[in-house]
């Protein structure tokens, strides 16, 4: 048995990560889809002092509680900051970090700094307590704001990453031009990564679910092996929700 803790991107809550906790448990293993504080149920959580380390303790806090050890962590866009800084905290909890077409940070970086300028504009359009990014117009109905003090602040990272098996889950079918195109291209060629590409929008849970289900049952055995996996799946609206 494997135990995922599961981590949503921008704006989105525990929920988003339903379907495929399900699948999870059907074949056997544990799966917490967590909600970061400020966010989704947790949104009346949130004063100025929410940021990136808030995020990490909110992880941390639940592995421990539960005992949580040789976890996969899994990871969506903003949420690759956050399973990166927990992996780091909690040596030898971690087995294999999933990216879900994610941000990969190193020591120092933080998500306003990997980012493309698009997306900068979006975290700066803050709502009206302005501590929080608007959830985008095409967002699923349940999203709301999203701390901006968590995208501003830096990663500080004290081990090497590749001390766990990692996993790179790259959304193929973007409407647009996707901001993850240069991640995907570089860990393609970096030792110790495998790579898959689904053809399916930023949204994997959604447009490509039985895909991600099985590339996360795969990394539960938490080896690297080819690192290059696409699939034929094609979808019809792909978008960044």
């Amino acid at each position: 048995m494997t135990t995922y803790v599961l981590i949503p991107g921008m704006c989105h809550g525990g929920w988003c990560y339903d379907d495929l906790a399900a699948g999870l448990r059907e074949h056997g293993h544990r799966a917490y889809p967590l909600t970061l504080t400020g966010v989704a149920e947790r949104a009346h959580l949130l004063p100025g002092g929410v940021n990136l380390d808030t995020h990490l303790q909110d992880v941390i806090g639940v592995m421990e509680a539960e005992d949580v050890r040789d976890a996969v962590l899994v990871g969506h866009s903003y949420g690759g900051m956050v399973i990166t800084g927990v992996a780091d905290r909690l040596p030898g909890r971690v087995a294999a970090l999933v990216y879900l077409d994610a941000v990969v940070p190193g020591d120092g970086d933080s998500c306003w700094k990997l980012v493309t300028d698009r997306e900068r504009a979006w975290y700066a359009d803050v709502d009206e307590t302005g501590y929080a990014a608007r959830p985008l117009p095409f967002f699923d109905p349940r999203a709301t704001a999203h701390p901006v003090a968590s995208l501003l602040q830096p990663l500080r990272l004290t081990r090497d990453p590749a001390q766990v098996a990692r996993h790179y889950v790259y959304a193929a079918g973007w409407a647009d031009q996707s901001p993850f195109t240069p991640v995907h291209e570089r860990l393609r060629d970096t030792p110790g990564w495998a790579t898959h590409a689904l053809d399916g929008g930023h949204n994997l849970m959604r447009d490509a679910p039985d895909d991600l289900l099985r590339i996360l049952l795969d990394a539960g055995g938490h080896g690297v092996r080819n690192p290059r996996n696409v699939t034929d799946r094609r979808v019809s609206n792909p978008s960044r929700s």
